[in-house]
């Protein structure tokens, strides 16, 4: 008998990332695909299932010493009964997606929430080992955030905790309005995209910085990732552009702190890759805003895994759902 695998899976919008692992949680095979979601959802759910299948093959294994599935997936979900109840960038409502991946893979499969699931992944083999209470923040095109309490993934009564980049910081005076019809979130004021919208408003106004030249004048070409690009070659504009950003994400962070509690903030994401530019003011607000004796019981570090964060978390909701038995032996109850 090969020796038992799990398989994680993270669903997003424009790919899929699967990887074979052992019970240790070290991944041994992976398999990327694009997504294409204007396939319709029976064309995404058959790339899912044929890269379980072709990932396991690259591990030289096949379907009988899979132990289990996990899969990461975006959008409001049940994970108890395995449903995407809604998933705007794959335009799903109400896929029941582990009921479909069980039926053509005969594996027990357990769906969760992407963000969750890279909260998940971080705490056990990233930036939160050995934290107890953990919140995971990822800064990318949005915000978005998993709560891991006492070890295990917190979703709330309806499954939606850890949305933190629709807790509202500002008035409907700071900011656009946000894509969930609110004003003042986090998120129209701190990711990718609003990193770059403050750029371009900066770069009217006349402020002379390396961005325009990265972008050879065409700031509409301006993203979050060229103006860290800029603030890591230590451009001024791009520096105070990201200290704005970050002084939003550390109310947000402040507010978080005293309410949880949390002995670890992992934040994640492709702003927080500027690293200490970005997290050392966020540090300095939190400080500032938060009560003392929360504050001095948490760390504030970036993430370790980066683009695994996902997938690992998927191995971590298999074998946390599997007995030791099943997983040593490769047995399927």
């Amino acid at each position: 008998m090969a020796r038992p695998l799990v398989v994680g899976v993270d669903l997003g919008g424009t790919k899929v990332a699967t990887a074979a692992a052992g019970c240790d949680a070290a991944i041994v095979s992976r398999v990327t695909r694009p997504t294409e979601p204007e396939r319709g959802v029976d064309a995404v759910v058959a790339t899912i299932i044929e890269s379980v299948e072709e990932a396991v093959a690259e591990a030289g294994a096949t379907l009988d010493d899979v132990a289990g599935v996990g899969v990461g997936s975006p959008g409001p979900l049940n994970p108890e009964i395995g449903v995407v109840t809604f998933a705007p960038n794959l335009k799903w409502h109400d896929v029941p997606l582990g009921a479909l991946m069980r039926q053509a893979l005969g594996v027990p499969t357990y769906i969760e929430n992407d963000a969750n699931l890279a909260a998940l992944g971080e705490a056990r083999y990233g930036a939160g080992r050995g934290s107890k209470n953990m919140i995971y923040i990822t800064v990318s095109t949005g915000i978005g955030g998993g709560l891991i309490f006492d070890g295990e993934i917190y979703s709330g009564s309806s499954f939606v905790a850890g949305e933190i980049g629709h807790m509202t910081i500002a008035d409907e005076d700071e900011g656009p309005r946000c894509g969930c019809g609110n004003y003042g979130c986090l998120e129209s004021l701190a990711s990718g995209p609003a990193i770059a919208r403050m750029a371009r408003e900066l770069i009217r106004h006349g402020e002379e910085t390396m961005i325009v030249d990265l972008v050879q004048g065409n700031i509409e070409l301006v993203t979050s990732e060229v103006v860290g690009r800029a603030a890591l070659a230590g451009d001024a504009a791009a520096i105070a552009i990201l200290g704005k950003a970050a002084d939003y994400l550390g109310i947000g962070i402040a507010n978080l702190v005293n309410i949880l509690n949390p002995d670890t903030i992992v934040i994640g994401g492709g702003v927080s890759r500027v690293g200490e530019i970005l997290l050392e003011p966020v540090r300095e607000v939190v400080a500032e805003r938060a009560l003392k004796p929360a504050f001095e019981a948490v760390r504030i570090v970036q993430a370790e895994l980066g683009p695994d964060a996902g997938v690992v978390g998927a191995v971590c909701l298999v074998l946390s759902k599997l007995k030791t038995r099943e997983c040593r032996t490769g047995a399927r109850s």
